[in-house]
């Protein structure tokens, strides 16, 4: 009896052995298998779903910056220490208007950038729109290409192999190295997004704003290449003007019209 329960331990640690070693593989098949259950949709059908609110939630917006619905271009600025992502947008080669802020509700890690599967790091650098998941288990989902050409070469420099991988900004407002923006914010990403189209869309992941502050002096260990991923960061903020007023939320507007103000 004593060494079937011996037997049976060692089968339960080398099936744990394999799951994490396989967890990443896991972790996608049990995805996949919940998305089955839940039904598959598309792009498209969550645009006609969602659309005509999301437009009527930021027709104002647009009318206030005097850029047309959908913009030609649009600029994802996630800024870390202020739990902040800004949204962008320009046409007809304009300089990029700031449209809205919305706060991080949910993210992890610490700052400085993502350098391996599991460090639960949210990746800090320039990127790019991959793709737009509607079936996300967080409501939906914006996909970061995380790791860049950038995120890879330095890998490969520092000797490190397993860089990680499925970076989103989601909805709902809990997440492990991605931006959990809550279920209205991730609408509204999602659909100006695919109308706008993914190839038009630029992301810049900071760990501070650099047009405001610089870093922190307890700042944890980085590597020496941060500087050089930081410069480029800056260029590219520094590229934004922020306005001198930022303008209110919709909500701070309808309680000052509440209050006669």
């Amino acid at each position: 009896m004593k060494i079937k329960r011996i037997h049976i331990l060692f089968a339960l640690l080398v099936l744990a052995g394999c799951a994490f070693c396989f967890r990443a593989q896991l972790r996608q098949s049990v995805v996949a298998a919940i998305q089955i259950l839940k039904g598959r949709k598309t792009v498209a059908g969550r645009v006609d779903e969602f659309g005509d609110a999301v437009r009527e939630r930021l027709g104002p917006d647009f009318e206030r910056i005097g850029i047309a619905y959908p913009p030609e271009k649009i600029i994802l600025v996630g800024l870390k220490r202020e739990n902040l992502l800004e949204l962008w947008v320009s046409q007809n080669q304009e300089k990029p208007k700031l449209l809205k802020s919305y706060p991080i509700l949910g993210a992890s890690g610490i700052l400085g950038p993502k350098l391996k599967e599991g460090d639960m790091q949210v990746p800090e650098g320039l990127y790019r729109v991959e793709s737009l998941n509607p079936n996300s288990l967080y409501h939906l989902a914006l996909r970061v290409n995380y790791p860049n050409e950038f995120d890879r070469a330095k890998g490969t420099l520092d000797g490190r192999e397993n860089l990680g991988c499925d970076i989103m900004i989601h909805g709902k407002n809990c997440s492990i190295g991605c931006l959990a923006m809550g279920d209205e914010a991730a609408e509204e990403l999602f659909v100006l997004a695919a109308e706008t189209g993914i190839d038009n869309i630029s992301v810049i992941l900071s760990p501070v704003d650099f047009r405001t502050r610089e870093l922190p002096s307890n700042m944890p260990e980085i590597p020496e290449w941060t500087a050089e991923l930081y410069n480029s960061i800056r260029t590219e903020l520094n590229k934004l003007k922020m306005p001198s007023h930022p303008p209110a939320s919709r909500s701070a507007e309808k309680r000052k019209k509440e209050k006669g103000l």
